[in-house]
């Protein structure tokens, strides 16, 4: 039963000709789909749908081949052959009764328009090399480009009405065009549209005014705003630029959905805290008397209470929560607050996009999985058989394996060899910054606990000898990886000399607790983030601490979880020396010699210690003296050995908990088809 005190989260809200059923409302947020998978997108949403969010929304939708965003894969509503594939995800939400929105877009500036190869366009004709990586740059914009632009806007918006969509939107937000023109570092117009905050403001009125007129009264019409940028004078100020379009439109729409700028709208939880965003987004419901939406990676339903309470929002949005929980409204409002999947912040739903992939979830590996697989995030098909299965190893993996092989009704042993669960998951998340990755071992070790067919077992190291004592039906290996403390050889085929008297770690090392003493060498040759928080700690431990690797920057994989700066950052203020685009020659006394990879230019860095971060090789010893013992292994009645996590293949935790998951989903069962999108479907057909 629900706790009263969330009552007020499930009032409804009316949203102007259309009323949302509770103050539950996912954002659009993109999930590495667009018109090109409808069907997977439609599934996203669905699930959201049932897990009783009161609105759903697409991600980001073109309205024009002027605004292609590809590589990236987006939807559109250039076309009427567009609306069948908006309106799959439309239907899908609907069945549940619940409002479904559409995100109108143009990029403007931002986009390079690779596929239509049509030419960018912006107020002044300036873009944003930040974001554009072609080499092109977008023209001006004369009066009747923005004639164009807003019959542009209205006619997505009929087709958004046609496709059978709740609320349409203008974006006026994260740089993209709307949003061009309200800023003076890319609005240098003198026209009409540009100069005072009255004219820089026209664009924006105007797109509401033409969206209004398409959908009339059958839709409610939304502005998501970027409501601070946190650039100084420079950018766009809630205090300044929001607080004047505010008083200027802020009646206008039926909704105001508001969130940071482009750096800072996503950020991980190693650099922020939940409902990060507040202090930036507060002024806007003093402006405006319309609802307001907001985000802040909302896990907690006493942080959702209290941004109603006290006036913030109206309604709570949440993209990354939605991902990892889809469920999350229901069960606050069921009472089931112990069941919440909480969101860790980790990004890899966003790196997801980036790479141009569907969604994933670290905590919620169903996601995008659910029509291409026929997985329900909250349901799984009961046992088919009545075989027992022993779980090795209580990392993200065997947790999770051991999680969903319960939940269908099989009898689960879960060994862990040491006497804390969680494995990797442990020991990263006391490194700084990563507290809240605990939740993936938590929340799967919460499950277990109500589970009376899983036994778990602590300090429980187990040999081929156990194992076949135990004589269970089946058996699943997820014994992890574990860091190796050499470096590849080099370009002589010989490995890097390494004086005897230097103390050579891995980051496993590290995790144990064994410290390093005198200067600190970090030899970082993994593209994610352990290399990098491993410097921090050991800088914050008050070491000297330098950071070489090849690469052109620290952890350039979470480029795509967009961190990779933020690191950076970090590493500079902890004072870690970083020398990126060199290789690691050699270690003796007198130091360590590091060559660029350009010229062979070789320098010389102090170095007492030497932390590798190469190579991780699975800890599969268990593995091999089965092998050993395979014709024991079949007379104890043990039918299947299988292994699953980094155990199989080391790689990121989001990959260990997938590789679980699907274990536990297919055993016993036949059924291991994918479903493909229909071929021939398309971003949009092109009319240039």
């Amino acid at each position: 039963m629900r706790d009263p005190r969330y009552d007020v989260l499930f009032e409804p809200v009316k949203i102007g000709p259309v009323m949302a059923k509770n103050r539950f409302y996912q954002v659009p947020h993109a999930t590495g789909t667009g018109s090109s998978m409808p069907h997977t997108r439609a599934g996203i949403r669905e699930s959201k749908a049932e897990g009783g969010w009161a609105v759903v929304c697409t991600g980001y939708c073109s309205i024009h081949p002027s605004s292609d965003d590809r590589h990236y894969p987006f939807s559109s509503l250039w076309h009427d052959d567009d609306i069948k594939a908006q309106a799959v995800m439309v239907d899908a939400v609907h069945r549940h009764d619940v409002l479904a929105g559409v995100e109108l877009w143009h990029g403007g500036g931002v986009v390079a328009n690779k596929v239509t190869r049509e030419a960018p366009i912006s107020p002044s004709g300036i873009g944003d090399p930040v974001w554009v990586t072609h080499p092109i740059q977008p023209r001006v914009m004369d009066l009747a480009d923005i004639r164009e632009l807003l019959s542009w806007q209205r006619e997505a918006a009929l087709r958004a009405r046609t496709a059978g969509f709740d609320i349409v939107y203008v974006y006026a937000g994260m740089g993209y065009l709307p949003f061009q023109f309200l800023t003076s570092r890319y609005n240098k117009r003198t026209d009409s549209y540009g100069g005072s905050m009255e004219n820089r403001t026209r664009l924006l009125r105007e797109m509401i005014e033409v969206t209004r007129d398409a959908v009339g009264d059958d839709c409610a019409v939304a502005v998501r705003l970027t409501a601070e940028e946190n650039m100084g004078v420079r950018g766009f100020r809630g205090d300044v630029e929001g607080e004047a379009v505010l008083e200027m439109v802020g009646d206008l729409p039926d909704l105001w959905d508001v969130k940071l700028g482009f750096t800072d709208d996503g950020v991980t939880s190693r650099f922020t805290q939940e409902a990060y965003q507040e202090e930036h987004i507060r002024y806007v419901k003093h402006k405006t008397g319309k609802p307001v939406v907001g985000v802040g990676r909302f896990t907690s339903p006493d942080t959702m209470l209290r941004q109603i309470r006290e006036g913030v929002l109206d309604l709570v949005g949440a993209a990354r929560p939605s991902i990892a929980d889809p469920f999350l409204p229901k069960k606050i409002e069921e009472g089931r607050l112990d069941e919440i999947r909480e969101c860790i912040g980790c990004n890899v739903c966003v790196a997801s996009y980036g790479e141009g992939v569907p969604i994933r979830c670290t905590q919620n590996p169903t996601i995008g999985e659910e029509w291409r697989r026929g997985w329900h995030t909250e349901t799984i098909a009961p046992k088919s058989s009545d075989d027992s299965v022993l779980v090795v190893g209580a990392g993200p993996a065997g947790l999770e394996c051991a999680r969903a092989l319960g939940q269908r009704g099989y009898a689960v042993t879960l060994a862990e060899a040491t006497r804390e669960l969680g494995g990797r998951v442990m020991c990263e998340s006391k490194l700084p910054g990563l507290s809240a990755w605990a939740r993936v071992r938590d929340w799967r070790l919460g499950r277990l606990e109500t589970m009376s067919n899983v036994e778990i077992f602590r300090e429980s190291r187990l040999t081929a000898r156990d194992v076949m004592d135990l004589a269970p039906d089946r058996v699943v290996l997820a014994t992890g990886a574990r860091w190796l403390p050499s470096l590849p050889d080099s370009a002589d085929g010989n490995p890097p000399p390494v004086a005897q008297s230097l103390q050579v770690l891995t980051p496993d090392d590290i995790m144990a607790g064994i410290a390093p003493q005198g200067a600190v060498l970090v030899v970082d040759l993994d593209p994610y983030y352990i290399g990098g928080v491993i410097a921090e700690k050991l800088a914050r431990d008050g070491l000297p601490v330098c950071l070489v690797t090849p690469s052109v920057a620290v952890s350039p994989w979470t480029a795509y979880t967009e961190e990779q700066h933020r690191i950076m950052v970090r590493l500079l203020e902890v004072g870690v020396d970083v020398v990126t685009s060199h290789n690691f020659v050699a270690a003796g006394s007198d130091g360590a010699v590091v060559e660029s990879i350009y010229n062979a230019a070789a320098r010389t860095v102090p170095c007492d210690a030497l932390i590798i971060v190469s190579t991780r090789k699975p800890v599969d010893a268990l593995h091999h003296e089965l092998e050993q013992y395979a014709d024991e292994v079949v007379a104890a009645g043990i039918r299947g050995i299988d292994i699953i996590g980094d155990a199989r293949a080391p790689g990121a935790i989001v990959h260990a908990v997938a590789s679980g998951h699907r274990f536990a989903r297919e055993l016993d069962s036949n059924d291991r088809s994918i479903r493909m999108e229909p071929a021939g479907v398309s971003f949009s057909s092109v009319a240039l």
